[in-house]
């Protein structure tokens, strides 16, 4: 029972990871074109833009209500302790959200009337602040939330600090190179033409915010630096800033060379081993740097009721999202439409 015990936990761990980076990929790029309209202005683009994620981009969300259910279910002590810390991106964050997914569809509905414009300003604007409360609540829970006795016990802008800024304004530049990447892949002629040149510069911002970060989370606890410093986990851990270099190459190698999905690829890269190195970070910790995973988890039975019920809805949603990609691959230009 205490090996069972045990490794539930883990087993909830990585689904939970799973969700998150399964949310950023997909919730990821279509964020970051909503950012990336700051920079397209002509309309006939913009709209090829949103046809790209239009038939999808509801979707991706759903990973990110399977995140919170995890969170809810099976770590209810991190859920109770996390969730005050950071009510004030959160409630940012949806509200953001909410936002963005109605200028969507009324930035269509209400063109040639007044004010039609303000729905893509709405629409840039809910993209750029769902990123950064992302970014900001990620950065607040690497450097740890003030516990007392399995409580929160802090205030509410304890979160609010240089490292969540610079977190916040990191995962920021990544959505968007995501989503310039993507369009890349996506789109033809003069739009894919500025997604490469938008990509670049993005992709050199991105790597900036890497390195400071990496640079910047080992300093905040004495047990993260040495899970990156101490002998032999070194070894183990050195070869994720390697793979991050290499892929900046192939990156930039691809944009130059005028390939269509190798830049995406490449981007996908950078964050997954972003998340593997946060997760390499802070591990064991559900709340850091005090409260472990099995210290916040539920009881074994319910943990074990709710992972039947994963094991059977979670293949059901991953074959309807790769069905939906598939269905909506391909090029699109100005001569496809949404509405």
């Amino acid at each position: 029972m205490m090996d069972f015990a045990y490794w539930l936990p883990i087993v909830w761990a990585v689904i939970l990871v799973a969700a998150i980076t399964i949310y950023v990929i997909l919730d990821g790029f279509d964020l970051g074109i909503g950012m990336l309209f700051m920079l397209e202005r002509h309309e006939g683009r913009r709209d090829v833009m949103i046809n790209t994620i239009a038939p999808v981009w509801d979707g991706n969300e759903t990973w990110m209500v399977l995140g919170g259910a995890v969170l809810y279910g099976v770590f209810p002590g991190a859920y109770a302790t996390l969730l005050p810390a950071f009510y004030l991106p959160i409630v940012l964050m949806l509200l953001a959200l909410i936002f963005r997914g109605v200028a969507f569809e009324f930035r269509v509905m209400t063109r040639g009337r007044p004010h039609e414009g303000l729905w893509d300003v709405g629409f840039m604007a809910g993209s750029a602040v769902a990123a950064f409360c992302q970014g900001a609540i990620l950065g607040g829970v690497i450097q740890g939330v003030t516990v007392t006795e399995g409580a929160f016990a802090g205030g509410s802008l304890d979160w609010l600090t240089p490292f969540s800024v610079l977190c916040g304004l990191s995962v920021m530049c990544g959505y968007a190179l995501l989503g310039a990447t993507w369009l890349v892949w996506r789109t033809t002629d003069v739009l894919e033409a500025s997604c490469r040149r938008w990509a670049g510069w993005l992709a050199a911002g991105l790597f900036c915010g890497i390195v400071a970060v990496s640079l910047w989370t080992p300093l905040l606890h004495a047990p993260y630096l040495r899970r990156w410093t101490d002998w032999p986990n070194i070894l183990l851990v050195a070869p994720v800033p390697v793979l991050v270099v290499v892929l900046g190459g192939l990156l930039v190698r691809g944009l130059r060379r005028g390939h269509s999905r190798v830049p995406f690829l490449c981007a996908l890269g950078w964050f997954f081993l972003c998340l593997s190195g946060l997760g390499i970070t802070v591990w064991p910790y559900a709340v850091p740097p005090g409260l472990t995973l099995w210290d916040v988890s539920s009881p074994p039975s319910s943990q074990f009721f709710q992972l039947v019920g994963t094991a059977i809805l979670l293949p059901i949603i991953l074959t309807y999202t790769i069905y939906s990609y598939r269905v909506f691959r391909g090029k699109v230009t100005q001569a496809d439409g949404y509405h």
